[in-house]
């Protein structure tokens, strides 16, 4: 891996050089988020229903008492035993995190359209401890844009990303959906991000990231990543 190699004395210049513009990047992230926390709310008046190990939960019954949740959009469709590697690097950051931002009033939940005993085949497999539900065959994958019909894929209408993205093979996309609860016990809808918004979630890109060949990329995006009992280590 060759390199431009300098002194001491010149890599701090160059360094120094470099935290401006990260200190940059700090401060606009930040007024992003300000911006993102400010964004409109909108009710959430249909009544959607997961399934679930104990049975049926409502959408409003996610909360366990807090008063914000975190949907993740689990690639995981009805008939399909594909177990998506890139869903699944994600949900390996979600245990140890949420333990933390529980205690900041926010709970978390995983939903896919498979069925309850596919979900939860999959789920002991991984290893993971957190709430992963069923939407079936619901309206709350489709009304949240990550999941599309044959007929939408088959006329150019499967719309993801906020239109950035045409759907034409997958039924099932993945993303992150935040929602509220008022004291009241209405629920709102504040915020949704797909695609390589979910990056924000991944950890270990962060880590990689600080590195001299970053995401180490070099067979194509996420082409090292497997499920966590599929490295040959």
């Amino acid at each position: 891996m060759p390199h431009e190699i300098q002194s001491r004395e010149d890599w701090l210049i160059a360094r120094k050089a470099l935290f401006e513009k990260e200190l940059a990047m700090t401060h606009a992230l930040d007024a992003l988020r300000a911006e993102r926390r400010e964004l409109p709310w909108v009710r959430v008046d249909k009544n959607y229903v997961f399934q679930g190990p104990e049975g049926s939960r409502a959408l409003s019954d996610l909360f366990d008492g807090r008063s914000q949740l975190a949907v993740y959009h689990f690639m995981l469709a009805p008939g399909s035993d594909h177990l998506c590697p890139g869903c699944s690097f994600t949900m390996d950051h979600v245990d140890a995190a949420r333990r933390h931002f529980e205690h900041a009033d926010l709970s978390f939940v995983a939903v896919s359209r498979a069925p309850i005993e596919q979900i939860e085949a999959a789920r002991a497999r991984m290893g993971w401890a957190f709430r992963w539900l069923s939407s079936g065959e619901g309206d709350f994958n489709h009304d949240f844009g990550v999941s599309f019909t044959a007929e939408d894929r088959e006329t150019g209408r499967a719309s993801y990303n906020y239109g950035h993205i045409l759907i034409s093979r997958s039924s099932d996309m993945f993303g992150v959906s935040v929602f509220v609860k008022d004291e009241h016990g209405d629920v709102f809808h504040t915020y949704s991000t797909y695609h390589r918004g979910t990056e924000l979630l991944m950890g270990a890109f962060n880590w990689l990231d600080l590195t001299p060949k970053g995401r180490n990329e070099t067979g194509g995006t996420m082409s090292w990543v497997r499920l966590q009992d599929e490295y040959a280590d």
